[in-house]
């Protein structure tokens, strides 16, 4: 929270706070440490529009964010990568989703050996997908696309909600020239022939059984988070332990 602080400070938008991800499967667990979280941020003076809580989408964790928007605890779920968990999150009535553009696209080149151009690249494919799904049936979710691997995606994505871009390639953004044309567009969404899909927890789970990367890379991520989190306990507690040494040793030369 500390860190997020800083970052609001700085920017005059909202920041993301992230619930451990070892918590991806507990329901409970999530919505009272992100209780927690915004607590802290309450204490502080911080306004809650100005702070997102981030959590996997698990089917657990969008139904833990359901009810922390009821609460009034906006949330960003994370590690998105099937229409079945972007539309779960939209009847929850999430905040905003971040869909992983860039991780897709790393999917499906690692299983078939092949590159793709920018208006065939999976990960482009899923967010419109998804961005006209929500337009067409009138979700008020944000589709925030991210991790973005080369400057096709994200023009391929031009009109998409919220984009968010590194540094790097906001630079090359920055030194091109030329014409964006808008491509994701809300009135024309709203004339597509798109089938609504009901969404309940035996649904998201036969199609998240189905779809292989979704399954894989939801996986993969919350054991990642998981593993840094872990990393960075151990790091802190080694150096508390060396503090602790090194004020004994100062007060033992006293």
């Amino acid at each position: 929270m500390a860190f997020g602080k800083k970052i609001l400070e700085i920017v005059p938008g909202r920041v993301s706070t992230e619930v451990d991800a070892r918590l991806s499967y507990d329901k409970e667990a999530t919505m009272a440490q992100a209780r927690e979280i915004i607590q802290q941020y309450d204490q502080a003076g911080i306004s809650r529009d100005r702070v997102l809580i981030k959590i996997a989408s698990t089917w657990e964790g969008i139904k833990a964010a359901e009810q922390l928007e009821k609460e009034g605890i906006h949330c960003n779920l994370t590690l998105l990568f099937g229409m079945h968990q972007a539309i779960a999150c939209a009847e929850a009535k999430v905040t905003l989703i971040s869909p992983f553009v860039g991780r897709i696209l790393d999917w499906f080149k690692k299983e078939t050996g092949k590159d793709y151009s920018p208006t065939e690249d999976p990960g482009v494919k899923s967010v419109t997908a998804i961005y006209n799904y929500y337009k067409k049936f009138g979700y008020k979710t944000v589709v925030m696309g991210a991790s973005f691997r080369n400057l096709g995606e994200i023009t391929e994505l031009a009109g998409c909600d919220l984009l968010t871009i590194s540094p790097k390639l906001l630079a090359e953004l920055d030194s091109s020239e030329g014409e964006l044309t808008r491509v994701l567009d809300p009135e024309k969404a709203k004339s597509m022939p798109i089938e609504k899909i009901p969404m309940d927890q035996e649904t998201f789970e036969r199609m998240h059984k189905e779809d292989r990367m979704a399954s894989a890379k939801l996986t993969e991520g919350i054991q990642g988070f998981s593993k840094s989190l872990e990393d960075l306990e151990q790091l802190l507690a080694h150096r508390l332990s060396e503090l602790g040494a090194n004020t004994e040793a100062v007060l033992a030369a006293r």
